[in-house]
């Protein structure tokens, strides 16, 4: 019980001392992190709808009367 208590007081006095910092702006690191994510939630929301987007257009296409080239 010791060791987590020692371990939270220090995990918020690291926090504490972060926050009082007087950082101004994001580094290179931290947009690269931020681009880095937004790539992989894109990735992942086109990978999950491809399907059913392909569907929706191909109907539109059908609708119009064009022709569906796979």
């Amino acid at each position: 019980m010791t060791q987590l208590y020692t371990t939270l007081f220090t995990l918020a006095s690291v926090a504490s001392d972060r926050l009082k910092k007087e950082e101004k702006g994001a580094t290179a690191v931290e947009y690269g992190l931020m681009v880095g994510l937004i790539a992989v939630v894109i990735i992942v929301a086109v990978t999950a709808l491809g399907g059913q987007l392909n569907t929706l257009f191909t109907s539109i296409t059908t609708e119009l009367g064009g022709t569906v080239t796979p």
